[in-house]
């Protein structure tokens, strides 16, 4: 008999809560069960925060599940409030739709869109955006309690700051967005980040008051480090899949560099690794662990091609190879090391430029430099080219052209 899915992602550190468990585990044991978890398209790329929901959503599929993908079209022009001090800026549709069409080509590289448990994407703009008001309330409202609601985390943490009416709609439509994807695909599961958890409660809720039928709710951990802090930010910002917005490079440099406590952690819920694999990895040299964490999701994200260069840059960088390290090009006529640290993108302003030179992390070559206003050094001009070093991580062969 097949492995029930719910024991895959139990072992692997997903499951953060659910209700009616055991009836669950019983009905994705016995039938393929059309799930849905839902992505906001606030961007045109998805980012690391999303891509554990599409590993969720393989090993779901892989099990026999349908998965349907759910872009919150209609939603994302209002806002979700959990998590978040503000309100978020509304999109027009046609930026909304362009988003629609880039998730899908990078979730493509996780998920099957074809055949017979094939993923379908849907938009909730197709029945939020022409909703009757009044009868929306008469039909949806009425099942709400507003007390209840108003106990709910993702309200809680708005209070001091003022939460409008505007976003107090978030819950009602998301639990309308369960109730018509039930009604159409027969969706009996939502699954998302354990910040969800009473939005996608308050789905499987609605379905089992009104339509009296078994609905199901699943949250999962979210991604962070050991000490708590959301994973997929840099000092940049976001950790894109998008290579035009985090290079594959970065994007292998970000993985090779969590903390020793998360690779396990990531291995588990971020590959398909087998669990003894990961076990002998993890009790290994936790470098070599790293980098194979790093060549894997890089792998799965950019592909085979782009995992090797980037594994390739990376042995450079901290080997000395200049030849194969990344490299950027800075104008020739630079003169400031804390202006090239800005052009070649190791800082984000002057300041902080001389901020990291006074702190003793930056070195031209071998030599450390020691005064903020130093000069690029003159065989460095002559030679057009020098090793530019940040810290022990960041190391860039930079170009003067």
């Amino acid at each position: 008999m097949a492995k029930n899915v719910m024991d895959t992602l139990r072992e692997r550190g997903f499951i953060k809560q659910t209700v009616y468990e055991d009836e669950l585990y019983e009905l994705l044991g016995k039938e393929s069960v059309p799930f849905y978890i839902g992505f906001d398209p606030t961007a045109d790329s998805l980012h690391v925060g999303h891509f554990m929901q599409l590993i969720a959503m393989k090993h779901m599929q892989q099990a026999g599940h349908k998965p349907i993908v759910l872009i919150g079209g209609g939603t994302g022009m209002i806002g979700d409030p959990s998590g978040r001090t503000d309100m978020r800026l509304m999109m027009t549709r046609e930026t909304v739709d362009y988003h629609c069409e880039c998730f899908r080509k990078q979730m493509a590289r996780f998920i099957d869109f074809e055949g017979e448990n094939g993923a379908i994407m849907v938009n909730n703009a197709d029945w939020l955006l022409n909703l009757n008001y009044i009868d929306f309330l008469r039909e949806i409202g009425v099942h709400f309690s507003v007390n209840k609601m108003l106990t709910a985390e993702c309200f809680k943490s708005r209070f001091e700051r003022g939460l409008s009416f505007f976003e107090f709609n978030y819950m009602l439509m998301q639990a309308y967005d369960f109730l018509v994807l039930y009604k159409k695909y027969g969706c009996k599961l939502e699954l998302g980040g354990d910040d969800q958890w009473s939005n996608i409660l308050a789905g499987a809720d609605l379905i089992r008051r009104k339509e009296r039928q078994p609905a199901f709710a699943m949250t999962f951990t979210l991604l962070t480090t050991s000490d708590g802090r959301k994973m997929g930010k840099t000092a940049k910002g976001a950790v894109w899949l998008d290579e035009n917005k985090t290079s594959p490079y970065e994007f292998f440099q970000y993985w090779r560099n969590v903390d020793d406590a998360d690779v396990g952690k990531c291995f588990k819920l971020l590959t398909f690794l087998p669990l003894e694999e990961i076990a002998a990895l993890c009790e290994g040299d936790v470098n070599a662990a790293k980098e194979r964490l790093a060549f894997e999701l890089t792998k799965m994200v950019h592909g085979q091609e782009k995992a090797e260069q980037a594994l390739a840059q990376a042995r450079a960088a901290f080997g000395g190879d200049a030849e194969n390290m990344p490299s950027v090009t800075i104008p020739a006529d630079t003169a400031a090391v804390a202006d090239a640290l800005v052009a070649a993108g190791a800082a984000k302003s002057k300041s902080e430029a001389r901020r990291l030179i006074e702190g003793g992390g930056v070195k031209i070559g071998e030599e450390k430099v020691a005064d903020v206003n130093a000069a690029i050094p003159a065989e460095a001009k002559a030679a057009g080219e020098f090793v530019l070093h940040k810290g022990k991580k960041v190391h860039i062969r930079v170009l003067l052209r």
